[in-house]
């Protein structure tokens, strides 16, 4: 594969947009403290992804990675402590547009709230953090991007300091999280006692070349525990009980934000770590354990405790915190279906779920923000009849919710699609079980899905309402998150060859 030499900061351009945003917003709020210029931050904060967007999809274009038009390869940085490749690439622009949309809805979200700048900067910062987990190639540097997204995130679930449901999901979500971070830290610990070595690329060599013999045990503790962060920040089960209630503490952006863009960063990790760290024949040797196991138990685990807890909520955000757990098992298909020839067709699957996901799940979540907004309450039942005096924003509703389930033409169906047919294409008995309970777990989301759509379109409010206000953000992002669902239906040729691609490079 060729390298492609550039200045260090050049390759992580995207990232370090991002940075330079948030370092920008410092500034304005410095000049201006406690700014009521509101539009300004959003609008920086929304220039700054757009921005870092505009420049990976830049790098794609010219082949980055993939030997394109310019022959261009791998930008290989810091001897080769970051690799910005098709995948980092890929992920830094869920990244991007995740965070474009929840810096225009936090625009009316947040019009009343104090601390705006601060939000602003916390939110590009965390965004910084999961653009530079995608290019990471290192353990190091992989705990390091984490935490960095980590700690801006403890803060936006308790940002709103007169609300105790926000301090206290903020509280849980730091406590979770930090022992999780210990038990990360210790499985990198274990790989390098085992192997010598901090670098993916590394690891695999000294294990291909025998050094960890002896000490099987060892390493397979630190792939447990790997696995255990990993679960963590992808909100898989077991690690999976912070989401439920940081989600339905924290403002409903930042619920959007860190279950779609933070769970996108969670799995590039997860993707290069036991792509390239852990090539599956010589480790299934030195463990005695193929550790695709795992993650086929993961997978099956998660998304039916997801979805099956999902089903017994009276309360919408609630509803769609459990939704995301049950989507995080359908992405860990992609890990699952691994095999020592190869696997590059589920983990593209996956890999498209998780773009289609950042625009169905945040959208889904912008109109809790927005039902949020006009003080409609946090059950089923106070979302009845909203489609009476917002039809446009129902309407999305309806799309996100139906592409969530895997309602054909939309999306979310075709993303699930691949994700089975990739699964079935493995053959073996396990990726067959995951394929069944891919189906029948979607079966099941229809279900409290249409729960909710029955109840803004059918339900008779148990209210009167005054005259709903139509916020110029929150309804600007509502909307072309539900077109972008709807579009990416005749871009799957493209989006999915670029997927596969990327996963290919990396297997």
């Amino acid at each position: 594969m060729a390298v492609f030499d550039l200045p260090g900061w050049t390759g992580l351009a995207p990232a370090l947009i991002l940075a330079a945003t948030a370092l920008a917003l410092f500034v304005v709020d410095s000049i201006s403290p406690r700014s009521a210029n509101r539009a300004l931050l959003a609008g920086v904060s929304a220039t700054g992804a757009l921005a870092s967007l505009a420049v990976a999809v830049w790098f794609i274009a010219a082949g980055v990675g993939q030997g394109g038009i310019d022959g261009l390869g791998v930008i290989d940085l810091f001897d080769g402590q970051f690799v910005v490749d098709a995948m980092a690439l890929y992920f830094m622009i869920v990244v991007a547009v995740v965070t474009a949309l929840v810096s225009v809805a936090s625009y009316d979200y947040m019009a009343d709230h104090t601390y705006q700048a601060e939000y602003y900067s916390l939110l590009i910062l965390a965004a910084t953090g999961m653009s530079t987990m995608a290019a990471a190639n290192s353990l190091v540097t992989i705990f390091i991007a984490l935490e960095l997204t980590s700690l801006p995130s403890y803060a936006l679930v308790a940002i709103l300091k007169d609300n105790r449901g926000s301090v206290e999901a903020g509280l849980k979500y730091f406590l979770i999280g930090a022992l999780s971070s210990a038990i990360f830290v210790y499985g990198v610990s274990l790989v390098y006692g085992a192997t010598g070595h901090l670098q993916l690329d590394a690891i695999a060599v000294a294990l291909e070349e025998d050094v960890a013999d002896g000490f099987g045990g060892l390493l397979g503790l630190g792939i447990l525990m790997l696995i255990g962060g990993f679960a963590f920040k992808t909100a898989s089960v077991p690690f999976h009980f912070w989401a439920p209630e940081a989600y339905e503490g924290a403002p409903a952006p930042i619920s959007a934000f860190l279950s779609s863009a933070s769970k996108a960063a969670g799995f590039v990790i997860a993707f290069r770590v036991f792509t390239t760290a852990f090539p599956l024949e010589v480790t299934g040797e030195l463990i005695g354990l193929d550790w695709t196991l795992a993650f086929v138990i993961l997978a099956i685990v998660t998304m039916t405790v997801g979805n099956f807890a999902a089903a017994t909520q009276d309360k919408v955000k609630r509803m769609l915190a459990y939704s995301s757990i049950g989507h995080a098992g359908y992405a860990l298909i992609g890990l699952a279906g691994l095999t020592v020839d190869g696997g590059e067709l589920v983990m593209g699957a996956a890999m498209m779920h998780l773009l289609v996901y950042g625009f169905m799940n945040t959208g889904a979540f912008l109109f809790v923000a927005l039902a949020e907004y006009w003080g409609v309450g946090r059950t089923f039942e106070d979302y009845n009849g909203l489609a009476n005096q917002a039809p446009v924003a129902c309407f999305a509703l309806g799309i996100f919710l139906f592409s969530l389930a895997g309602i054909p033409p939309l999306g979310g169906f075709w993303s699930k699609y691949f994700l089975f047919t990739g699964a079935i294409s493995v053959g073996t008995t396990s990726m067959l079980l995951v394929a069944a309970a891919l189906v029948v777990n979607s079966a099941l989301s229809l279900y409290y899905y249409s729960r909710l759509v029955k109840a803004v379109w059918i339900e008779e409010s148990v209210v009167d309402r005054d005259t709903l206000a139509q916020p110029t953000g929150l309804y600007a992002a509502i909307v072309f998150a539900a077109v972008m669902t709807v579009v990416l239906l005749p871009a799957f040729g493209p989006v999915s060859e670029t997927a596969i691609d990327a996963a290919a490079a990396v297997i």
